[in-house]
């Protein structure tokens, strides 16, 4: 119904006012256009619940004005659906889908309950229905029916028809998103798609500016290049105002010489902020684990290993000024352009609770076993060194395993018995019942105790050491004959690009599993 207006007529005798019924609405403002944000994940992957964390207050503000998908990443294996980190996860998979059809206006709220300990998304989903008021024995019944699966069924179909693979995969109306993570960067992101007047949700204050300097070194060939970082700071400090500086320029040397005095570990790139980072409390927050004060800045930590003062091992100049180049100098003998050919040897480097790394170390038995003498295998952990602190991507309990495998690999290097204990925990290796894997294999739990605080924590030492020099970070990477990089995580890959530098071995002809094997991780 169109409401009767107040109509102002001017006329000779003065001014009168009259009612009238209007005959055409008045003008509305043009439509909002909901743009459609499409979130791809794995419930128990550490990254994908950071970003369902993020998105659901931003969801939550702008209610009806944003379209947001969430599906699920996987595969169905007959009528079984299965997921990276196990049963598990494919539980709470389900039961996040469920609540989404059963109560699509309080889901967000459940799952990030659930988010609050997501290693038991399969069981903690009881709770957290209630806490927000979503009907338990519905969800069960879904969760236990034949809805459940359809849901999950279809969510890993949408993920394979969009080539989602990595948790989180995100998009904006249709285009991969390649921004930040926090809240304000989502929101920023989906504001930005609005094609009429923006909701009021999207009234954000422009990002404060922070001044960030970058150091780098253009003969360095495997130092991330200035763009790259760049555009991978933007998605944390939206206001960064970057000044790049070269190694070779005069105020290049000057500035890392003076902050090298104050860390002699500085390495190139160097990322630095000045105090105005205070001025964003979010970006500092994202980065804290990153920061650390080096003179009036806070060094980003980007995995830099370049040293500018140092020999460069394939520029046929003595850089340091020793008299010996390349390869002739003592700085270069552990590099990989530097290192002798091996034949035979398999060099791994892995994170024992990367599940990538952890399923690389179960197909290495049957490589193992089926090269037998053929075949020299060295196993290496990925880490770093903080201080007298041994570090790694996932935390200490990792570090721990790192040093108990490492015992293992000491202690029982004949026929490659420590595999026995290795393969057994990483088929579970956030389980802390590391005992379990040895006794009956005749791997003794007493000597992996005894070599744990001292000569393990060193081998682990030397191991992040042989990692660093060789500027080795992925898990796992493989060398085979001690120089020639490859990745793989089925023992048939492993054993094809091994074959590569080693033909002509029995072993080379045999059909190894392609499966990729089991293992938990996050």
């Amino acid at each position: 119904m169109i409401r009767p207006t107040k109509v102002y007529v001017l006329i000779s005798a003065g001014l009168a006012l009259f009612s009238a019924t209007c005959t055409k609405p008045p003008a509305t403002k043009a439509p909002i256009e909901r743009p459609k944000l499409e979130f791809f994940v794995m419930s128990q992957c550490p990254y994908g619940v950071q970003v369902v964390n993020a998105i659901a207050p931003v969801a939550e503000k702008m209610g009806d004005n944003l379209d947001f998908h969430l599906n699920f990443i996987g595969n169905m294996q007959g009528d079984t659906p299965s997921s990276m980190h196990g049963e598990n996860e494919v539980k709470g998979d389900i039961v996040q889908l469920c609540a989404a059809e059963i109560a699509p206006d309080k889901y967000l709220k459940m799952i990030t309950c659930q988010n609050k300990n997501p290693s038991q998304v399969h069981t903690n989903w009881e709770g957290c229905a209630g806490e927000v008021g979503i009907d338990a024995g519905k969800l069960r019944a879904c969760l236990e029916g034949e809805r459940g699966k359809q849901l999950l069924a279809a969510s890993f179909d949408e993920a394979t028809k969009r080539q989602a693979n990595g948790s989180p995969t995100i998009f904006v109306n249709g285009k991969p998103y390649q921004g930040g993570r926090r809240s304000v960067d989502f929101a920023r992101a989906v504001c930005g798609e609005f094609t009429g007047e923006k909701p009021s949700a999207c009234d954000i204050p422009p990002p404060p500016t922070v001044n960030a300097v970058l150091i780098n070194d253009q003969r360095c060939k495997e130092c991330t290049g200035s763009d790259q970082i760049e555009a991978k700071l933007k998605t944390v400090i939206e206001g960064m105002q970057l000044k790049k500086v070269d190694y070779a320029t005069d105020d290049g040397k000057k500035l890392y010489g003076e902050l090298r005095a104050q860390d002699d570990s500085l390495r190139l790139p160097a990322l630095l902020l000045d105090k105005s980072l205070e001025a964003d409390a979010d970006a500092k927050q994202a980065l804290a684990r990153y920061l650390r004060p080096l003179g009036e800045y806070q060094s980003v930590g980007v995995g830099a290993t370049f040293d500018p003062t140092a020999e460069i091992c394939d520029n046929m100049i003595d850089d340091d000024g020793n008299g010996k180049v390349d390869c002739d100098d003592p700085g270069c003998k552990d590099t990989m352009g530097c290192r002798p050919e091996k034949a035979k040897t398999l060099d791994l480097f892995v994170m024992s609770q990367c599940p990538y790394g952890a399923q690389a170390l179960v197909a290495m038995k049957d490589v193992a076993d089926s090269f037998q003498k053929d075949l020299t295998l060295n196993v290496h952990y990925i880490g770093g060194v903080q201080g007298e602190q041994l570090t790694s991507m996932h935390g200490p309990g990792e570090v721990d395993e790192d040093v108990r495998q490492l015992c293992a690999i000491k202690h029982y290097p004949k026929n490659n018995k420590f595999l026995d204990y290795v393969s057994c925990r990483s088929k579970d290796p956030r389980n802390v019942d590391w005992k379990s894997c040895t006794g009956k294999n005749g791997i003794s739990a007493a000597v992996i105790e005894k070599c744990f605080d001292t000569e393990g924590k060193q081998l682990l030492r030397q191991d992040f050491a042989v990692a660093h020099a060789l500027n080795i970070g992925a898990s796992p990477t493989f060398l085979a004959n001690n120089r020639h990089a490859f990745n793989g995580i089925d023992a048939e890959t492993i054993k094809t690009s091994f074959c590569q530098y080693n033909s002509g071995l029995a072993a080379c002809t045999k059909k190894l599993s392609q499966t990729t094997p089991a293992s938990g991780g996050a």
